[in-house]
């Protein structure tokens, strides 16, 4: 078999992975609110904040143990490592359909952060089988895989949800497990065993793993960059739901088809226009079209009256959602090949770290400026401060891209691993 064949269906094994995975976590979305607002008896905007609190609790314990993951992965190869994250995500499920309490659903966010996520090896393992000028291109794919399964997830958990709160964690269960066979039985291992290095405790720690990255030209200012877009991302799965609960009385279903949409736009983003128009126009310019168009998408979003502009925004993201392969493929382009796990896994604590932060200052605004005692009545409010974040975002990417030549790019991938 010839190395494009291997590279093609390597690609085509981590979308599918990938893909279950996300329908899974899609699944559960739409349900959350009314599952919370069961189990603590509160109303939406109230429950809002014990849902950011949730997330609070996943991201802390990923923060931590997504850089263990990443240098796992550079250890013992990718594939263990996706599998054991996959499986814990589907014990997750089904503690949480289970919950009797919010204790419970707490435990269950919590055994999945310290698990990880799939993303962490599979953009490694994609680095591994793709050349680095065409890592945007095939990062991309990842990010199509989670747009189409947040259409068929939310969609689907819609309509699971009408039977009853707690039926998509059990669905969402049973994919996760089943991806884990899946993937247990036509997943092969990426990273040669001559590529592997030894593991480093201090470079598995969220501050090491930072720290690390330093070294290589222009990846400290755009993981930066990153993680100031990630945070302003926090909107969506934070507060979606209950703000188009309580702005446009949506129902569970609505929620469900109105994140598919949003699943549809990505889909066609990452998985084709990303193939079209990252190598025509290359990441730099790419990146800065899309932050133009997402901080107006955001605008929109906080001020829209009615249900049909949240779709009509949501089409901006046909150019936003290419800005975070775009600044993914300028990092990974200047880091060598034993280091793709490390940095894949500092991006990771990063997004942990923005995950950490951001549901907890998304739902407090949303609960704060919703509720009926607030001064100012702006239930927005989040996506407001997101369009901000935004603009931070890209005053950084501009001062990164103003120190470093686009010719530039580290030989790392020919020269160097010395010294890893």
């Amino acid at each position: 078999m010839t190395p494009t064949v291997v590279r093609k269906s390597s690609v085509l094994f981590i979308f599918v992975v990938v893909l279950i995975d996300v329908i899974g976590f899609g699944l559960i979305i739409p349900v959350v609110p009314r599952l919370v607002m069961e189990l603590t008896g509160e109303g939406l905007s109230r429950a809002a904040i014990y849902g950011g609190w949730l997330w609070f609790a996943y991201a802390v314990t990923q923060f931590f143990s997504a850089p263990v993951l990443g240098n796992l992965s550079d250890r013992l190869g990718r594939r263990p490592v996706l599998l054991f994250s996959l499986a814990a995500l589907g014990v997750d499920y089904i503690i949480m359909g289970f919950a009797p309490t919010m204790s419970w659903l707490f435990l269950g966010r919590t055994l999945a952060g310290i698990a990880g996520a799939s993303f962490i090896p599979a953009y490694a393992y994609l680095a591994d089988v793709t050349p680095p000028e065409k890592r945007a291109q095939n990062f991309g794919i990842v990010g199509a895989a989670f747009g189409l399964g947040f259409i068929i997830g939310p969609a689907l958990g819609g309509f699971l949800g009408t039977l009853g709160p707690r039926v998509p964690f059990f669905f969402a269960a049973g994919l996760a497990l089943a991806n884990v066979v899946w993937g247990f039985f036509v997943l092969p291992e990426s990273l040669p065993k001559e590529s592997r290095r030894a593991f480093d405790i201090r470079r598995a720690n969220p501050l090491g793993a930072l720290m690390h990255i330093r070294q290589y030209p222009l990846v400290p200012t755009v993981a930066a960059a990153i993680f100031f877009w990630q945070l302003a991302q926090q909107a969506f799965p934070s507060t979606w739901s209950y703000y188009t609960m309580f702005r446009f009385h949506w129902t569970e279903r609505e929620v469900g088809a109105s994140l598919a949409f949003v699943g549809l736009v990505m889909a066609l983003s990452q998985g084709l226009l990303s193939r079209v128009v990252i190598p025509r126009f290359r990441e730099r310019r790419s990146a800065m079209v899309g932050m133009l168009v997402g901080c107006c998408a955001y605008t929109g979003f906080a001020f829209a009256s009615s249900g049909w502009m949240m779709y009509a925004w949501m089409t901006g993201w046909l150019v936003a959602a290419l800005v975070y392969p775009s600044l993914n493929a300028i990092m990974s382009q200047r880091v060598p090949a034993n280091a793709q796990g490390e940095l894949q896994g500092a991006v990771a604590s990063l997004y942990s770290l923005a995950s950490v932060v951001g549901p907890l200052l998304m739902t407090h605004l949303f609960g704060s400026f919703s509720s009926p005692d607030s001064s100012i009545h702006l239930p927005g409010a989040a996506f407001l401060c997101s369009a901000l974040l935004v603009c931070v975002c890209g005053a950084l990417f501009v001062t990164a891209i103003r120190r470093v030549p686009a010719t530039s790019a580290v030989a790392a991938e020919s020269v160097g691993v010395a010294g890893h």
